[in-house]
């Protein structure tokens, strides 16, 4: 072998490690950007189950105003959302406060028996529980997917092809504070 066909194979196996580091990034943003989607599908049909929830609440619970008042501004805060990766911290955001404040529903509806028994809302309860469960799932798969992302990203050499083509890190969603502690039912009432 001369110098010229082993230059010639190292550029060939230059050429395919790059192509194989670019495929790899972008199955992997490809991925992210999936279940990024797939929250939002969730969380989209989260939000149409808080306007019945909303109602029936309403016709027992006088002294909660203020809170379906916030519950559905919220709401249509997070309806107004594109589902762009770009808006990922601030739709992340609005669903920890989304989350905040009907978890603060839930405890405030132990104040109103008639309500808590009514086959209805117990329904509907059970709707939103069950669509919470399907959240937290898109959420863990949400960030595995940007997990694996982030590694690529920052890792040498993929980091190089990441840079060049301008894909970059994605947030991970977090729990906020209210999720990461036991809530306090008395601070409710």
């Amino acid at each position: 072998m001369n110098g010229v066909s082993v230059l010639i194979i190292i550029l060939a196996i230059l050429v395919v490690g790059i192509y194989v580091i670019y495929v790899n990034l972008i199955q992997k943003k490809n991925k992210a950007l999936e279940a990024f989607s797939s929250i939002d599908v969730q969380l989209k049909r989260r939000y149409d189950l808080i306007p019945n929830l909303l109602k029936i609440a309403n016709k027992f619970m006088n002294h909660e105003k203020e809170l379906l008042t916030k519950i559905t501004e919220l709401r249509s805060a997070a309806n107004a959302f594109k589902a762009d990766p770009n808006n990922a911290k601030e739709i992340l955001e609005l669903d920890k406060l989304i989350s905040q404040k009907m978890q603060e529903l839930k405890i405030s509806l132990e104040n109103y028996p008639e309500l808590k028994s009514d086959k209805t809302m117990l329904e509907a309860m059970q709707a939103y529980d069950k669509q919470e469960e399907y959240i937290a799932a898109a959420r863990r798969f949400y960030n595995a997917a940007v997990l694996n992302l982030n590694n690529c990203v920052e890792i040498f050499p993929s980091s190089i092809v990441a840079s060049w083509l301008k894909i970059n890190k994605m947030p991970f969603f977090e729990a906020n504070q209210s999720e990461k502690q036991n809530i306090n039912a008395n601070d409710f009432f």
